[in-house]
């Protein structure tokens, strides 16, 4: 038994932000495979109930509701998390909103200012919660969750693509800052399947596929391969960089 306690304690443990559906369970899904163990945030407890259940490793798997622009929330939930599993090594930032859409000049600057809200500060409160918490002294990875959308104008998204820009060099100022403990890299998804982009595809999926050089969309598990790939060992000498998975799209000749 206490070989058993011995061999737990040395499973990485990773908090996901914004983790019930999505990319974001899609990365608490193959840390699980690869033996980690996840914490995962989001709004609403039902959907963290019903992740935690697809899951099905109930002793790997905590769930905590809250919102990610709640000090409080980020406080407690990275002390449960030491608390329950020991440690905290991969710190994933993936919670997005996007209320404010329309052009800049008429969008309601209330849902800009929650915008920035959750999908920029939230992100610097999250680390620092990491960090003083646990990574000052043990190291870690933090991974940020940007957009290609963030490399293109839009009509419609350009608060979103803003602060999903502010990823970028967020992380390369982490990335300086927290070096040479802890290790801080982003991903920049474009058009993935999943409920917070369907709107973008629904109904029309082989048109708006037919846009991109691979001609597909992007799938959770795409972007949750990747993520990987940044958490793990073998990227033991990447830091301030952000992984544009986006089927080609930003390359395209136009």
């Amino acid at each position: 038994m206490n070989a058993d306690r011995s061999q737990n304690a040395n499973r990485p443990v990773a908090l996901i932000n914004g983790g019930s559906r999505g990319i974001g369970y899609a990365i608490a899904a193959e840390i699980l495979a690869q033996g980690g163990r996840v914490c995962l945030t989001g709004r609403k407890k039902e959907g963290l109930d019903e992740a935690r259940e697809r899951l099905d490793r109930p002793g790997d798997v905590l769930t905590v509701a809250g919102r990610s622009d709640d000090e409080q929330h980020r406080r407690e939930t990275v002390a449960f998390v030491i608390e329950t599993f020991g440690r905290l090594d991969y710190l994933v930032n993936n919670a997005g909103t996007n209320p404010a859409v329309g052009e800049l000049m008429d969008v309601d600057l209330g849902a800009v200012e929650k915008v920035l809200q959750v999908n920029v500060v939230s992100v610097i409160g999250w680390v620092q919660q990491a960090w003083h918490q646990w990574m000052r002294e043990h190291g870690g990875v933090i991974l940020n969750t940007a957009s290609a959308s963030a490399l293109r104008n839009s009509v419609r998204t350009g608060a979103y693509n803003a602060s999903k820009y502010a990823i970028f060099q967020l992380t390369r100022q982490l990335a300086h800052e927290l070096a040479p403990h802890v290790r801080v890299n982003s991903i920049a998804p474009s058009v993935v399947k999943t409920d917070f982009a369907r709107i973008i595809y629904q109904d029309r999926e082989s048109e708006v596929s037919e846009q991109f050089p691979l001609r597909r969309l992007g799938t959770p598990a795409d972007v949750a391969q990747a993520a990987m790939f940044l958490l793990g060992p073998q990227s033991g000498w990447i830091t301030g960089q952000t992984l544009v998975l986006d089927g080609g799209i930003t390359a395209k000749a136009v």
